[in-house]
């Protein structure tokens, strides 16, 4: 048995340069500390896992435990007081109480149920790009990637339009706290305003219920006690952050991807059947969640030789083991026409119990966003083709989007 030390990994992945492309640390990592133990800004011990076949290994492991109130003062020192009761919800939790939770959930997430919003999301993602600007360049994320999946969710919660903005500003607060104290204090000033903003709307729904999910999860609460009502809020507020941001930025990484890569895009707009094994290119090549949330060992485990003392936090780097070479054959290339078997494969929506409830909604919503905007701007382009993209600068690693995107829809035009 060994440890792997990697003493520059932790701060490593703190850099700007790191963020612009994470993936040669991740390959160094993968060669010489496939399990590596670092000190992270929030100070508490932790075990980077990198391999894919640790990866997929450790995604399904019931000694990893993904209710991080059993690691309370761990969880605390990382995200604060606040984020306690935003977080009962079945992405912190083991069964059963995942199990429950889960399954309260699950059939508004099956592939035919999803299949059935196809006219919808379709209706959506014309509507916004009837508002683009077609003659001048502009940021594709605001006016694109975010309102396509916020809307989506917030169509299939019940939320109002009027109320979506105020709660996509609090939610982006918290997918970006860092360290620093003033920085947790607006962490936990979003977090409070979102869980009172769910528990309103909650209170609205019981008085006036809607053919919405919320109004069908409060009517579970209160006539069966299915989950508390702190669950309930959190389920909202899971469903909500997990259902508009990962989407938001893989349509952005999506995006910039095929315009910096023209072949691709035109395979995919020459056989537009190619479109669906696209999207799970994308995600292995260069999907929104690039780390796993935090799970932390009950017992000592093993993985690739170095042991994992019980406590001790884990993340497991799925953008790495998305790009491992014992796995995909040149994983570094971008390639629409990966066969099946090995798109598929990717760990970029998890494994096992916590497998992303919303992939497939993610998956229609990437398909419905990338057809109409190739469709209908077939010429559609970077406004700065030579410029360095400019990615999104996160405390810690865990989602990867870009923080603009710059683009002009017909350039014969402008």
């Amino acid at each position: 048995m060994t440890t792997m030390q990697d003493p520059v990994a932790a701060a490593e992945r703190c850099t700007p340069e790191y963020r612009r492309n994470p993936h040669p640390v991740y390959a160094r990592l993968r060669d010489t500390a496939p399990v590596c133990p670092m000190r992270p800004p929030h100070g508490n011990e932790t075990y980077l896992i990198t391999r894919y076949e640790d990866a997929r290994a450790a995604l399904s492991d019931p000694r990893l435990s993904k209710d991080m109130y059993g690691a309370m003062d761990a969880y605390r020192s990382i995200f604060g007081d606040s984020s306690v009761a935003l977080d009962d919800n079945m992405l912190n939790s083991d069964a059963p109480k995942h199990t429950r939770l889960r399954k309260l959930v699950n059939s508004a997430f099956t592939p035919r149920r999803v299949e059935a919003l196809r006219p919808q999301i379709h209706a959506i993602v014309e509507k916004l790009l009837d508002e683009c600007p077609t003659r001048e360049r502009f940021d594709l994320l605001p006016a694109f990637a975010f309102p396509l999946p916020i809307t989506v969710i917030c169509e299939l919660l019940g939320v109002p339009p009027e109320e979506r903005s105020h709660m996509h500003q609090l939610s982006t607060t918290v997918a970006q706290t860092g360290f620093s104290e003033e920085s947790k204090r607006a962490q936990q000033k979003a977090e409070e305003g979102l869980h009172a903003y769910f528990s309103e709307l909650i209170a609205r729904k019981r008085s006036r219920p809607g053919e919405d999910l919320l109004s069908a999860l409060t009517a579970v609460r209160d006539n069966d006690g299915g989950l508390t009502e702190n669950e309930l809020v959190s389920t909202a507020f899971l469903l909500m952050f997990a259902g508009h941001k990962t989407t938001a930025y893989l349509i952005g990484n999506a995006v910039y991807h095929f315009l910096a890569n023209p072949a691709q895009l035109r395979a995919v707009q020459e056989n537009p059947e190619l479109v669906g094994p696209a999207v799970d290119e994308l995600v292995r090549y260069d999907g929104s969640v690039e780390s796993a949330t935090f799970r932390y060992a009950t017992e000592d485990v093993e993985f690739s030789g170095t042991r994992i003392p019980k406590g001790a936090l884990v993340q497991i780097a799925l953008s790495s083991a998305n790009r491992d070479p014992l796995k995909f054959d040149s994983p570094d290339q971008f390639d629409v026409t990966r066969p099946g078997n090995a798109q598929s494969a990717h760990l970029g929506f998890g494994h096992g119990s916590h497998y992303c409830l919303g992939a497939p909604l993610a998956r229609l919503e990437m398909q419905l966003a990338l057809t109409g905007l190739f469709t209908r701007f077939p010429r559609m382009a970077l406004a700065d083709p030579s410029g360095e993209p400019k990615w999104m600068e996160v405390p810690f690693p865990a989602f990867r989007g870009l923080a603009e995107l710059p683009v002009v829809l017909d350039p014969a035009v402008s």
